[in-house]
């Protein structure tokens, strides 16, 4: 008698068929069918194109998305990859996307392969995989924007920055800031003129845009207006270009100004004749006979707007002969008066021409907000308001007791020392510059590098980098009192080199 063997010790296993096609022994299958056989009777590929046309524009280097976006893609890209898969998106829908991929090409043959797998149900359930290539042809076409810029047609907007002044410090200065926040990143080109900067765009909206970081930024006004190049009468449709102008208030840092004397008044019974601290966001002024501060915003000053007494280059060089700080408790004190500096020392200053001595004994005596920085022998730039000759309304109303002789501006270091020591620099916007007194631009870009190492809130809106090429040099030792920038206060500019293979020009250079 044999017994059967236990259940769990039983093993089966799965014999084979023969192919309905070849009779090729195969593991059993919905379609009967070997692989090789089932591939000769259906084509998963059928209906997916195996070639294609890239559209690109050399300008640019910007291919183009259907129906008019353009978009920048490197080659063997992930942006690229989704450009192409988007070309074969309706026959994909009809299988199973498993994998895609590059297959290298000559980067001057003008072709794009891609490496498709897909996968698809085909007879009675049987699952059928296939790889496949696809080839792109790149094929040349200029996009509109640069066919724009070819026809000189480039910009449907322009923003004029502008400002009734003879120098430029503000210009400067707003140029630090558009770097630091890259408000340029969307301008076509960038003009500089001889009172001031034109900003070209694309679109109206972007011109917009810059117009608004504007005004947060300076005080400023603008106006609008449009010139009509086209109309489309059956479509009812208009091809303008945009004009902004933006006018930013015409007074500049160390500038000597006269304020109307409701303005005075509004602004806590200030003497008329102020000293303009800085100008950033508002008009930021000092009474130089008290230290009472005011800000002046941009609707207050277009509303009762004033102007500068005086220009840099006709300020005087004195000679100061004696200085006497005032005490607070000897300070004269007005009626509703508003917030004193405390950054500023209030004194007595009994000043002489530099191009006097030795030949006249006349000396003037001033009241001034620089008391922390003078002493006996320094130099100091100065408005003679006694001998000057001014046309200004407001100046010309002033009781002459109220007029002070001399109104002293700032401290006169060492110009060539100053150069020489100064181990940090600024970055600069790429323009095309008009032929202008390069001159003049020069000397108000030093002076305005001055007023950087001269004021810390003045510079605190703006990118500083260290210069190594005066980084190894050995500051002087003398005239240490000039103000100075420190290297916490600096940033390292980083160079890249176009070489990342290793070879000549590689190295990081810090700037």
């Amino acid at each position: 008698m044999e017994y059967l063997p236990e259940a769990d010790t039983v093993s089966f296993t799965q014999g084979n068929i023969l192919c309905c096609q070849c009779g090729v022994p195969i593991q059993p299958n919905p379609a009967n069918m070997c692989v090789a056989c089932l591939r000769t009777q259906v084509d998963i590929t059928e209906g997916i194109p195996k070639q294609g046309v890239l559209h690109f524009c050399r300008n640019c280097e910007r291919y183009l998305q259907p129906p008019t976006q353009w978009v920048a893609c490197a080659l063997e890209s992930r942006e690229l990859l989704t450009l192409c898969l988007k070309k074969l998106k309706a026959p994909l829908t009809k299988v199973h996307l498993i994998d895609a991929g590059f297959v290298w090409t000559e980067p001057h043959s003008k072709r794009i392969k891609l490496k498709l797998t897909i996968q698809k149900e085909v007879v009675n359930g049987a699952i059928l995989q296939q790889v496949f290539v696809v080839e792109f042809v790149v094929s040349n076409q200029m996009c509109e924007d640069c066919h724009r810029v070819e026809a000189k047609d480039y910009w449907k907007a322009v923003v004029q920055v502008r400002q009734k002044t003879s120098h430029k410090k503000t210009m400067f200065y707003l140029e630090q800031l558009i770097l630091k926040y890259k408000a340029h990143s969307n301008t076509l080109s960038i003009k500089e003129v001889s009172d001031g900067i034109d900003f070209f765009y694309a679109t109206k909206q972007d011109a917009k845009k810059f117009v608004d970081f504007l005004q947060a930024v300076v005080p400023c006004r603008y106006k609008t207006s449009e010139k009509l190049l086209s109309h489309d009468v059956k479509n009812n449709t208009y091809n303008y270009k945009s004009t902004f102008s933006v006018e930013i208030v015409p007074v500049c840092k160390d500038n000597i100004v006269c304020l109307p004397p409701k303005l005075a008044q509004q602004l806590g019974n200030l003497n008329q004749i102020c000293v303009c601290l800085r100008v950033s966001t508002t008009v930021h002024i000092i009474d130089p006979s008290t230290l009472q501060i005011a800000d002046v915003t941009a609707p207050i000053f277009w509303r009762t707007s004033f102007q500068s007494l005086c220009e840099p280059r006709q300020l005087t060089e004195y000679m100061v002969l004696e200085v006497e700080p005032i005490r607070h408790h000897d300070r004269v004190h007005v009626a509703g008066e508003g917030a004193k500096s405390q950054k500023h020392l209030l004194a007595d200053v009994w000043v002489a021409r530099c191009s006097d001595l030795g030949m006249h004994d006349s000396q003037y005596h001033c009241r001034t907000h620089l008391g922390h920085l003078l002493k006996a022998g320094d130099l100091v730039h100065g408005f003679d308001l006694s001998n000057a000759n001014v046309n200004n309304d407001f100046l010309n109303k002033m009781k002459p007791d109220r007029l002070p002789d001399v109104v002293l501006v700032k401290k006169v270091f060492d110009k060539s020392k100053r150069h020489r020591r100064r181990n940090w620099k600024l970055k600069r916007l790429a323009k095309e510059l008009e032929t202008m007194d390069t001159d003049s631009m020069e000397r108000d870009y030093s002076e305005f590098l001055e007023d950087l190492e001269e004021d810390p809130l003045y510079r605190k809106d703006v990118n500083i980098y260290r210069d190594a090429e005066k980084l190894a040099v050995e500051s002087d030792t003398e005239d240490d009192d000039a103000p100075r920038i420190s290297l916490q206060e600096m940033l390292e500019d980083l160079h890249i080199s176009e070489d990342a293979t290793g070879g000549e020009g590689a190295e990081m250079m810090m700037d």
